[in-house]
């Protein structure tokens, strides 16, 4: 018996070829300053329409249980379901291609100029920026989530194990996965 995976997209997402996926995630990796979850989701999501909101949620939650960066895992993931192999490692070379080119070339100039009192201020800048933009995205993701108190209950453990108790990823989102499986198994019953 073959084993069906659940696809990440819907017969309404637009489907992008090898250049496609290349040039989005291109262009994803040449704006994405400080972090590119809330310009993926722009791109992925808004401008190309290759995912929903639901969709792009979900595959979100798959990355993150994975080792790696969760943009390159999501890269990967929908190469991979629209082009196949291809489409991966289209979606990751033009995620990584220009932005490793560039910080090369940055760096250089970074070396020489790190200890100037501008240059430290414009980075405490982008990093602001960059939290401003993922609390953004994060709230834009909670809309179509925030459907049921189970997923109110796991938010709140989120940041309660992460926050207060400051435990690892892993161990948060393993005690989360039980909690959540345990709670929908009694519901089931």
């Amino acid at each position: 018996m073959k084993i069906q995976a659940m696809p990440i997209a819907s017969e309404q997402s637009i489907t992008p070829d090898c250049k496609a996926l290349f040039s989005g995630f291109m262009k994803l990796g040449l704006m994405g300053f400080g972090g590119v979850l809330p310009l993926a989701h722009r791109m992925i999501v808004e401008q190309q329409k290759w995912l929903d909101e639901s969709q792009f949620t979900n595959l979100l939650g798959i990355c993150q249980l994975l080792p790696g960066g969760n943009i390159i895992n999501m890269s990967v993931a929908i190469g991979m379901q629209f082009q196949g192999i291809k489409g991966a490692i289209s979606s990751v070379l033009g995620l990584i291609f220009a932005p490793t080119v560039i910080v090369l070339m940055i760096y250089q100039v970074y070396e020489h100029f790190q200890y100037l009192t501008v240059v430290r201020h414009l980075i405490q800048g982008l990093a602001a920026a960059a939290a401003g933009l993922l609390f953004a995205t994060g709230f834009k993701m909670l809309r179509p989530i925030l459907k049921s108190k189970l997923t109110l209950l796991t938010i709140t453990l989120t940041f309660i194990f992460m926050l207060l108790f400051k435990l690892p990823l892993a161990l948060t989102l393993l005690i989360l996965l039980t909690i959540n499986f345990l709670i929908l198994g009694v519901k089931k019953s």
